[in-house]
């Protein structure tokens, strides 16, 4: 699957997000949530979801499940539960037979999406580093099996 890049209002909402200082006095309920939010983030299903619902918007079940690509039925279902649950999407059934089911993202799913857009203007500035980090790692190790 080819990740589309942030659009201008989620690199502009990612800016915004980077100036914002942390509270002096973390809260234990909030330092939770973070800790919550960063391990749905991280992993790879929640971030794939939120990318085929910003960029196609409401979508039934079967259809993310070919955009993101090698998601099991189990796991889509698991993933979009539990980012209902979160607040990041609404699921929509509609009473025909058979019934019909639609995810799109809240405006509380496209601000996560805009907030994460930070990782790309890192990975945009850093690039060139990390693949010759990469290359230099990999030559390292070759050298060292060569041996």
């Amino acid at each position: 699957m080819k990740i589309a890049p942030p659009t201008k209002e989620q690199i502009a909402k990612a800016h915004y997000y980077a100036t914002q200082a942390p509270p002096q006095e973390i809260d234990p309920r909030l330092e939770a949530l973070v800790t919550d939010v960063i391990g749905r983030v991280a992993d790879k299903w929640t971030m794939l979801i939120l990318e085929v619902l910003s960029e196609h918007g409401e979508s039934r079940f079967t259809r993310i499940g070919e955009l993101v690509g090698g998601i099991s039925q189990k796991m889509l279902t698991q993933t979009l539960r539990q980012m209902e649950r979160d607040g990041l999407l609404i699921r929509s059934v509609h009473p025909v037979v058979p019934p019909r089911v639609e995810y799109k993202l809240t405006e509380l799913g496209m601000s996560l999406g805009a907030a994460f857009c930070g990782v790309w203007i890192w990975a945009a500035e850093n690039l060139q580093s990390i693949e010759q980090a990469r290359r230099e790692f990999d030559q390292r190790a070759d050298s060292k099996t060569a041996k």
